[in-house]
């Protein structure tokens, strides 16, 4: 077996227009087109990647998200290209998140359903956090 790529990531969402307003409109993800298949979703391209939002059928069990805020829970992780524009942005629509430093170049938020997404600028301190950085994740 040869992996190449990442091809999409799919989250289960209970109230897919909550959702879309995140996705599209605090993250700025572009819609793409989804076919038809039977049963509430929508779909977005994030470079070659896309993320597919599933509305939750009635009664369908598909876990539950971490209940802390945690880089250490189950996330899925896009990069941004302005650590700044992010926080800004987050703040802006005050979402729940947690910003390691600018430094490491990590921050962490939830969607509306709870599920964990990093958003994270390469080329940080990742890999080599600082002390204080180190206090922070513990306390999470």
């Amino acid at each position: 077996m040869n992996v190449i790529r990442g091809h999409h990531f799919s989250f289960t969402v209970s109230d897919l227009e909550r959702s879309k307003s995140f996705y599209g409109d605090v993250l700025g993800l572009e819609e793409i087109e989804r076919p038809d298949f039977g049963i509430p979703g929508v779909w977005y391209g994030v470079g070659e990647t896309q993320i597919h939002l599933i509305g939750k059928p009635e009664g369908a069990d598909t876990g539950s998200p971490s209940p802390k805020l945690t880089p250490i829970a189950n996330h899925s992780a896009f990069e941004i290209e302005d650590y700044d524009a992010a926080i800004a942005r987050l703040r802006e629509c005050g979402a729940e998140f947690v910003e390691l430093s600018r430094e490491v170049g990590q921050i962490f938020v939830r969607d509306p359903d709870g599920n964990i997404i990093e958003l994270i600028q390469p080329g940080g301190l990742l890999g080599r956090l600082p002390d204080d950085v180190m206090e922070k994740l513990k306390a999470l």
